[in-house]
């Protein structure tokens, strides 16, 4: 596969996996109110973001299974849910994706209070690592004290994966010195020596070992395996004011994210018409693993991160993240 179609691939992959972004595009979107079946709406706004762990959503509009919960669901692109917090706020989006990165931040600075509603996808080896040039004397985690690392953002997922895997290796977080360096750049400013490393999501991290670059660290594996990285977020304002249609749209998302941990092929078919992943870019890259709940244990844990990196100011209980849905 081409260099180009991993980095196009990229691109979108790299928003889900990163603690905070841009502006979001509209794609379509109302809102309404149920004049049957008893749900308090009929008519939902989700917003999505155009990476993989999207899929689920769009499997189960694609099988009909909003159709048969008497829910008609649009949705608009956003790039996190920072980025459309007013709509969020006064209920106009319904629903949307996030990392629990950033689910923790928001709820953190007091923006919002938010709920993962549904668990959407973890990490699974060799999903994200870090990586250096070709050529480099770099050859361990302990070889990177003194040295620099390109993360995309500053104190979120990348840096916070690193750091424990930093003090495994019996180095400190300020043993190195974080920069930030957007994924689809990172490559450039490896081979140029801007950087001495980089963490690097897929598909990102099989291009740069196509280009003759070294894998020292799988930050998806060992003391972070399993990392949470996204899910269907809401407001706990939207949860309580609509209860029975809440209960519906997550018997639908359920359904199809049973099928999204059971049939790569599900995923395949519909990531590439809702992002601009090529389908057989699509097929090729690594994914995390689309299980029906989040392992509570992990959620605690990047938590624990977060906030002993001081990435959060508050400690979290994660048990506390989880909408309470009834059907």
């Amino acid at each position: 596969m081409k260099l180009a179609r991993f980095v196009v691939a990229g691109m979108a992959i790299a928003l889900t996996i990163s603690a905070c972004g841009g502006g979001g595009e509209s794609q379509t979107g109302t809102g309404g109110t149920a004049s049957s079946g008893g749900l308090e709406k009929t008519q939902l706004l989700v917003g999505v973001v155009p990476v993989p762990s999207s899929a689920p959503l769009f499997i189960a509009e694609k099988r009909g299974f909003f159709k048969e919960e008497g829910l008609t669901v649009k949705t608009e692109i956003i790039q996190a849910p920072q980025a459309v917090m007013p709509k969020i706020l006064n209920g106009s989006m319904d629903a949307f994706l996030t990392s629990y990165v950033s689910l923790m931040a928001i709820n953190d600075s007091g923006a919002a209070k938010l709920k993962l509603f549904q668990h959407s996808q973890e990490a699974a080896p060799n999903v994200a690592g870090v990586v250096v040039a070709k050529g480099s004397p770099i050859k361990t985690a302990a070889d990177l004290k003194g040295k620099t690392i390109a993360v995309n953002v500053l104190k979120a997922l990348g840096q916070t994966l690193t750091n424990a895997h930093l003090q495994e290796a019996g180095l400190k977080p300020e043993d190195v010195k974080y920069v930030p360096v957007q994924f689809a750049d990172q490559l450039t400013a490896l081979s140029s020596g801007k950087v001495d490393a980089a963490w690097l999501v897929e598909p990102f991290l099989t291009a740069a070992k196509k280009a003759g670059g070294t894998q020292i660290i799988d930050t998806t594996s060992g003391v972070t395996a399993g990392v949470p990285i996204d899910g269907w977020g809401v407001t706990e304002d939207w949860l309580a004011k609509n209860p029975k249609t809440a209960a519906a749209f997550h018997r639908a998302l359920a359904k199809a994210q049973q099928i999204a941990g059971s049939d790569r092929k599900a995923i395949d078919e519909v990531v590439p018409t809702y992002t601009q992943i090529p389908a057989d870019a699509a097929a090729a890259m690594t994914l995390g693993t689309f299980s029906m709940e989040a392992d509570k244990a992990s959620v605690q844990k990047l938590a624990d991160l977060l906030h002993g990196y001081g990435y959060l100011k508050s400690k979290v209980d994660a048990a506390q993240l989880f909408a309470p849905v009834n059907g």
